[in-house]
């Protein structure tokens, strides 16, 4: 499937449970120089509007470029109290925002759809002279937790891409070619997120990888996440 589209119908489940990014995250771009007063921020991949919603919070101008018709339209809903939003009809690897024009560029969750070399080309074509970028996931430990493990398992009996798709293959390689020989830095920061049963549910349809209701896995991985839920719940 066209990586522009895999999101197209599950655009409500996505605004609705997938999780926010932490202000310990927008602190950490200010403290480091990434973001200087009056900051342009151009949020790459921006889908409905959740990371560019902490830096519109900050203060902060930032486009949301994204190719999905059903996410932009749905961050202009989600983001509509903020007037420095301006969605923008462009991909990773062909914005259509002018030359040096930006100062920070971001992507939340959504690097690893990217061809890599383009993207880099196009960052460096729109970013100003000591601009920055940011690349940056919520990431879900595999299996830290017997609910975890239990979740992780889930995934891979029933969502039949999810091997493909899951995030964290071949990262370090990507971003090796992706920020070059001057490297990069890392920083992590915590991110709680309690979900009830429907939240739960919601949030693992959110992801490109899950059977939806067309796909015959779908009332068995339905059924497991009922399961550990129940299990698990505290």
């Amino acid at each position: 499937m066209d990586s522009k589209k895999r999101f197209s119908n599950r655009v409500d489940f996505y605004v609705r449970y997938r999780p926010t990014y932490p202000q310990a995250m927008l602190e950490h771009l200010e403290l480091v120089g990434a973001l200087p007063s009056g900051a342009v921020v151009a949020d790459i991949g921006s889908g409905t509007g959740l990371s560019a919603r902490l830096f519109l919070a900050g203060g902060y101008k930032v486009y949301g470029v994204e190719p999905n018709a059903e996410m932009r339209e749905a961050s202009l809903e989600f983001l509509a109290a903020y007037p420095q939003y301006e969605a923008v009809d462009g991909s990773a690897e062909a914005t259509t925002l002018p030359d040096g024009a930006i100062d920070l560029v971001v992507a939340g969750q959504a690097f690893h759809w990217f061809a890599v070399e383009p993207f880099r080309a196009e960052v460096q074509r729109i970013l100003r002279p000591g601009g920055q970028a940011a690349l940056f996931w919520n990431d879900r430990p595999a299996a830290e937790t017997p609910f975890l493990y239990a979740y992780e398992q889930l995934l891979k009996q029933y969502a039949h891409n999810y091997a493909m798709v899951e995030h964290r293959h071949g990262k370090e390689e990507k971003l090796a070619i992706f920020f070059g020989p001057a490297g990069y830095q890392t920083a992590n920061f915590e991110n709680i997120l309690t979900y009830d049963q429907e939240a739960l549910i919601g949030r693992a349809l959110s992801s490109s990888y899950s059977p939806l209701e067309d796909d015959p896995n779908y009332p068995f991985f339905i059924q497991g996440l009922n399961e550990i839920f129940d299990r698990y719940q505290e």
